[in-house]
This record gives C-alpha cells, sequence and structure tokens, in this order.
C-alpha cells in the first residue's frame, strides 16, 4: 500500500511539472543543427544606416584599406544576430573613418579583418556584418 502511494504521488508530481521544464535543451547546450534560436537585433541597414558600398567608399576615401581578412573559421561565425566570436583580435578604427560612420545609441562599430561590424555594445551580439569593406 505504501510504495502504491509512493507512486502516486511521483505521477502526481511528474504530472505537475511546467512543460517547459520537459522541454527541448537551450541551443546553447550542444544541440547544434537542430533548433536555430532567433535573436531580436532591431537594427536594419534597409533603414538608412550605411550600405556595403558607402561603407568601402568611405573607406577608400580615408585610406582605410588592405586589411588582411580572419581566418575562414573565424571569419564563418560572424553572422547577424550571434555574439562576438571569441578570439578577434580588436583593430582600430581610423579616426576619420569612425567619425563618418552614423551613430545609434547602445551599438559601437568595430572592425574585425575587413569587415566592418556593429555590436550592440551591452550584449556583444552581432547586429549587422559588412563584408570586405577593408579589402
Amino acid at each position: 500500500m505504501r510504495t502504491r502511494r509512493f507512486g502516486t504521488v511521483i505521477l502526481a508530481a511528474a504530472l505537475a511539472m511546467p512543460v517547459a521544464v520537459m522541454a527541448d535543451p537551450p541551443a546553447h547546450a550542444g544541440n547544434k543543427g537542430n533548433k536555430s534560436v532567433k535573436v531580436n537585433v532591431d537594427v536594419d541597414l534597409a533603414s538608412g544606416l550605411i550600405s556595403v558600398a558607402d561603407a568601402r567608399q568611405l573607406a577608400i576615401d580615408t585610406g582605410a584599406t588592405g586589411y588582411k581578412p580572419l581566418p575562414p573559421g573565424i571569419r564563418k561565425n560572424l553572422a547577424r544576430g550571434k555574439p562576438m566570436p571569441p578570439g578577434i583580435a580588436k583593430t582600430r578604427m581610423p579616426g576619420g573613418y569612425y567619425d563618418r560612420l552614423p551613430h545609434r545609441d547602445g551599438y559601437d562599430w568595430q572592425v574585425a579583418g575587413t569587415d566592418l561590424l556593429l555590436i550592440q555594445a551591452g550584449t556583444q551580439l552581432v547586429a549587422e556584418v559588412l563584408e570586405d569593406v577593408f579589402r
């Protein structure tokens, strides 16, 4: 009788668990490729920040060209909505170039190899990648 009651209590407790506890593990827990994590990034280049062509022309005008690209393994990890990959050395951007970029509160421009990145300051999430601006 006691074993039966104990089993009933365990069954009732399991049924009372919230569904979220029994859901799939989070994406960062080794769930590679199964589910994508959508990150809300509220910066859109189409809204008038800067285009790749304009950023490239600005780099040419200010002499900020000739940078070396990142290794392919690191470069493929630079994607909108993902955190900054570890091991990327921050390259100092020429002052004249940085001053002419559009500014947005809570975001910062960074150089990674030949790419120009817009990064959310607090979370270090990549908001936008402008490829080959500094080639």
